[in-house]
This record gives structure tokens, sequence and C-alpha cells, in this order.
């Protein structure tokens, strides 16, 4: 069967131990993935923005809108794209063309590491708002805490994120060497070797060495020419 045992995964059709796949140390972070991008997503959303009396509302981010909508955008994509990455993992077994493997192995790896980079620039830019954020802006200390979740959840973000990327890297590296291997090598078939023979049985050809004298040999000796007695 292609790609048995390639990319970490086992063969092709085999049943995932949901036990075994939940002690894995790429399942369990991106759980954590899951669990800090939805803290980051919720505390911005709920009280990241605050009303000094107006109908408006302000980012609790030095009032920059776009640091809240900065944390949200990465929040939510996070948290979605770990709840896809999730289920491609748990399906991952049943994926039977090595290309596929490769592909959904690159695609994380591309992702995962992109989004370290971007959860670094959101815990420096909240980080950074948050210190330029005067005590008069949040009336009652109103949105300190989502703000300082935000801020710390963004650098765990980083943790785990970056964490996965070196499981998907090592994942690759792994798929690159089984992928090495052919099938008749995993069977432990060896290779046949024709029979270097013209014969139709195949067998081998039998040789001789005998040697035959030519039908009619020259004599180059000159008869002798005898006088007669009389």
């Amino acid at each position: 069967m292609d790609g048995v045992g390639s990319f970490g995964a086992g063969r092709t059709g085999t049943a995932v131990d949901p036990i075994t796949f939940a002690k894995q140390p790429q399942t369990i972070l991106r759980v954590l993935s899951w669990i800090f991008s939805l803290v980051v997503f919720a505390a911005i959303v709920n009280e990241g923005y605050v009303n000094l009396g107006s109908e408006r509302l302000h980012c609790v981010f030095n009032r920059n809108g776009d640091a809240c909508n900065y944390g949200v955008f990465v929040g939510l994509v996070g948290l979605l794209a770990c709840s896809f990455f999730f289920l491609l993992d748990y399906k991952f077994s049943s994926i039977s063309s090595v290309k596929d493997r490769k592909k959904a192995v690159m695609l994380e790896i591309g992702f995962s590491g992109f989004w370290t980079f971007l959860y670094f620039v959101s815990f420096c830019f909240l980080a950074n708002q948050w210190s330029r954020t005067k005590i008069e802006d949040l009336p009652l200390n109103q949105g300190a805490d989502a703000a300082r979740a935000a801020i710390a959840f963004s650098f765990f973000s980083i943790i785990t994120w970056a964490g996965l990327t070196v499981r998907a890297v090592q994942k690759y590296l792994l798929g690159t060497d089984m992928t090495l291997f052919t099938t008749e090598h995993m069977d432990g078939a060896a290779p046949t070797q024709p029979y270097p023979s013209n014969s139709p049985g195949g067998g081998p050809a039998e040789t001789t060495d005998a040697y035959q004298s030519p039908p009619f040999t020259e004599n180059n000796t000159a008869p002798t020419y005898q006088v007669p007695i009389y």
C-alpha cells in the first residue's frame, strides 16, 4: 500500500485509538492553542471596549481600535485553524496518498509558523498600547483584566504555536526519510533478478567447450618422387 507509515502515521485505514491520540504532544499543544485563542478572542470581544459617557465604544488599548481588531482577528482565525488541524490530525491515518500527506504537513508547517509570528506581533502590539493607556481612559479600571488576559495569552500562544511548528517539521523530516523506501522494501521482499538466458525455459544456458577439428585438413608437405628400379 502506498505511503505505509509515512509522515509519522500508521498504516492507512488503521483505527485511531482516541486515548493514544489524546496523549500525543501534538494533540495537547493543539488543545492549549485552541483554549488560548479562545481567551484572547473572548476577552477583547466581551470587555475590550469601554463606554466613556457616550454611545461610542473605545478600545481599552489606548483607544486604538486597530489593536482590538488585530487581537480579535488573530484569536478568531487561530481558534478556527486549531479546530481544522485537530480534525486533520485525527483523520491523517486515513489519507492513503503520500503526496496528500506531504501537502497536509507542509500546510501545517506554513500556517503554524506564520501564526507564531502573528501572535508575537499581537503580544508586542497589545503590550505597547496597554503601556500607553491612561488611567482616565478606564473609569473604575474597566476592561483592565481583559486587556491583561489578552496580552498574557497572546504570549502563551507564541509558545504553543511554536511547539506545533516544531512538531510539524519533525513529522515532515520523518516523512521524507520514509518515502525513500519503496513498498517492496517495506514488505521485506527481495528484488528478483531475471535469468541471463535466451532459452525458452529460462534455465541457465549450458556452454560446451568441446573442440572440433575441421573436416578437411590441408597437407602442406610435398610428395617425394622415387625412381623406379628396372
